[in-house]
């Protein structure tokens, strides 16, 4: 048995969920951004302590590894690291399009998503990247990638193969409703889809069963573009 907390807050939602092998015991979420650092430190107290566990009890530590929000991320990770350090464990990292596209198949087992059928479907996770850029993957309906990320800059040629291929597009995210005039084709759905730790649960706990594990000193978030400081146009003096 391996007990998981899985924490991911990537984007304006912040969550953390507690497993059992590859099932979800407990999830908390919130969509304060500008709270992350406050509020993952408590939910992580609260979870445990509704479970009458200390983190010396957990198995191993997941975290969602992006891309994604700078702040976000650093903070989410910064968390992990501390409580793996402090516990002795293992930290996991599992990609945040990929955790994304899990709560999209969850979604759409629980007959949530509005999407008939997704056996042969792209499914095609977007988290924005501001203006009309998005960090992307393709994903089958087993989850496995059928591309690299990246950051794309949505314009009407975007994948165009994709689209004209005939298999149904699904498109999530907070990037994807830029898409939304540029794709006109029947095959492409948008739907609602928010991302959450419970995405980290069976990938974790597949990473886990296989020890694939990070360094915890070393280990940094997966940020895929250069943090860039843009000065402000207001003077000061």
């Amino acid at each position: 048995m391996a007990l998981l907390l899985c924490i991911e807050a990537g984007t304006d939602i912040g969550s953390v969920a507690l497993a059992k092998n590859d099932r979800l015991l407990s999830l908390r979420e919130s969509c304060e951004s500008r709270q992350h650092a406050q509020n993952l430190a408590v939910y992580v107290e609260e979870i445990l302590r509704e479970n009458d566990l200390d983190a010396k009890d957990l198995d191993a530590v997941a975290v969602g590894m992006g891309p994604g929000s700078y702040t976000g991320l650093r903070i989410c990770v910064s968390l992990a690291k501390g409580i793996c350090y402090g516990a002795g464990i293992p930290l996991i990292a599992v990609g945040s399009l990929e955790a994304l596209t899990r709560v999209a198949l969850e979604d759409y087992e629980a007959g949530i998503l509005n999407v008939d059928d997704i056996s042969d479907a792209i499914l095609l996770p977007m988290i924005d990247a501001r203006r009309m850029e998005v960090y992307c993957q393709q994903f089958d309906a087993q989850a496995h990638p059928l591309s690299g990320v990246e950051a794309k800059v949505v314009t009407a040629e975007s994948f165009l193969d994709e689209r004209r291929s005939g298999r149904t597009m699904v498109l999530f995210g907070s990037g994807a409703a830029k898409c939304k005039e540029l794709f006109p084709e029947d095959n492409v759905r948008l739907v609602e889809v928010t991302p959450s730790a419970r995405g980290l649960v069976k990938p974790a706990y597949e990473a886990f069963r296989h020890k694939k594990f990070e360094d915890i000193a070393y280990f940094e978030p997966f940020y895929l573009k250069d943090f860039v400081v843009t000065p402000s146009s207001k003077k000061i003096f």
